[in-house]
């Protein structure tokens, strides 16, 4: 299809008042062999009539499209368990490759996973098992399963497993399943932990998380074996933990100041060096902990900088702490809030913008429910930058003769914006459905009349 009509098309799909007669329209269309813009597809609430519509197309474009929906409830996207498209059915068992961090994707039912897993086509079962969105009552009923892979996956919902699965799958078999096992069963079995030391796939892992004997820990020092790993382990001797601190290697020093137990004067002693790139990723005793009132004040009141951006992630923490790590001079920790809390301040949201217009994270605090929307117009529409004047676009206040003069702004952001906006008059609005970097935001507009939608499906040819 024509650039063009598929930028057209493509902001159809996205306005939100399409009328379900033309959804239906732009569903049944094929695009020349693309399918149904992307869009269509994953709208939320999708009618009855629209579902079925798309489980029908002959395009598996379509249905995959569906399949990976966000928008999409998961016993409407399991009525795909049975498609005749084994890269259908893969993208069911997967599941979205990408969604909002201020979202979650609710898992498919565990029958339909099931399902999946039986699948005959390995590609399928495979997808399933690689799927970040799986139910950890699904994982748990893995345990059992004839497929090695299957109960290697059992693995991830360990605390959820009774003794008798958790001692067979220590004693699968299959290596790998041994191994998956072993790394959980390791945190409070010393013993475990020694065997997996001796296998070099396992040692680092083992050493980070497993419970150590004395003796395996000193070797590991004086061999200087995988000492960052072993630094972060809970079980480390205390004095131990004192050598570590004053490690020649950075790496090292850095992740004994991480520790939990340490008191924040201990902690801003050790000489360590974050380095401009470390997000506190992997700070684990956070991560694992972001809901965890406790471990969330400890991380962001502490001084070391990893900590506070390891807690800026959570979108839990109470307003004092939000307020704190609001004052935190450290973008790390604004674009965090800007991304994953709610309540993130104005200010922060502004900052971020401010300091990265055009990244990802500008756009995740750009399209945050508290960015400022009001006095934007008065501030920023005549800004040299047309980044900024895009901003005015967001002003309640604006009027539709300043919509319409930043819809001919030479940024083709801040025209888009415009265009995609209200309260444009439609004169314009009807020129920018002819303008190909504007088509596709004019398609969006939620003035754009009826019979304009209707006019442009058919001049790209979608059949009536």
């Amino acid at each position: 299809m024509v650039a063009f009509y598929a930028s057209a098309l493509d902001g159809v799909a996205r306005n939100p008042v399409l009328p379900t007669p033309l959804l239906l329209r732009l569903l049944a269309f094929d695009g020349g062999g693309d399918g149904p813009p992307r869009h269509a597809l994953q709208r939320t609430d999708l009618p009855e009539s629209a579902v079925a519509v798309i489980l029908a197309h002959p395009n598996p474009k379509a249905r995959i499209g569906f399949a990976t929906s966000t928008g999409a409830e998961p016993a409407q996207r399991a009525r795909l368990a049975d498609d005749l498209s084994p890269k259908v059915r893969a993208a069911l068992a997967y599941g979205p490759e990408w969604h909002h961090p201020r979202t979650t994707v609710a898992p498919l039912p565990d029958d339909v996973c099931a399902r999946l897993l039986d699948d005959p086509v390995p590609s399928v079962w495979r997808a399933l098992l690689d799927s970040p969105h799986l139910a950890p009552s699904f994982l748990a009923s893995l345990a059992t399963h004839r497929d090695p892979s299957a109960r290697r996956s059992a693995a991830r919902a360990w605390e959820k497993l009774p003794q008798d699965e958790r001692s067979a799958l220590l004693a699968d078999p299959d290596p790998e399943v041994r191994r998956a096992a072993e790394l959980w069963a390791c945190r409070r079995n010393a013993r475990v932990t020694a065997e997996l030391l001796r296998d070099p796939k396992s040692a680092a892992e083992a050493l980070r998380r497993g419970l150590l004997h004395r003796a395996d820990a000193e070797r590991c020092v004086a061999e200087r074996t995988h000492l960052a790993s072993l630094a972060e382990n809970p079980s480390l001797p205390t004095d131990l933990v004192e050598q570590l601190a004053v490690d020649p290697d950075d790496a090292v020093r850095l992740a004994v100041s991480l520790r939990p137990e340490l008191d924040e004067a201990r902690r801003m002693a050790i000489d360590f060096n974050v380095g401009g790139l470390d997000r506190g990723d992997g700070v684990r005793w956070v991560r694992d902990g972001l809901a965890d009132p406790e471990v969330l004040r400890r991380a962001a009141t502490s001084a070391h900088p990893l900590l506070r951006r390891a807690a800026a992630q959570s979108p839990h923490l109470p307003p004092d702490l939000l307020r704190l790590l609001a004052r935190v001079e450290d973008p790390v920790v604004e674009n965090r809030l800007g991304i994953h809390h709610p309540d993130a301040p104005e200010e922060v949201l502004m900052r971020v913008y401010a300091r990265l217009g055009g990244t990802f994270s500008a756009w995740m605090a750009e399209t945050h429910p508290r960015f400022p929307r009001e006095g934007l117009a008065a501030r920023y529409a005549d800004h040299p930058d047309g980044n900024y004047r895009r901003l005015a676009v967001r002003d309640p206040a604006a009027t539709p003769t300043l919509i319409e003069q930043l819809s001919h702004d030479p940024v083709v952001w801040t025209r888009q914006a415009a265009v995609g906006d209200p309260r444009l008059p439609l004169h314009r609005l009807r020129e920018a459905l002819h303008e190909p970097e504007l088509v596709s935001s004019a398609g969006a507009n939620p003035a754009l009349p009826e019979d304009e939608m209707a006019a442009v499906l058919t001049r790209a040819g979608v059949p009536a």
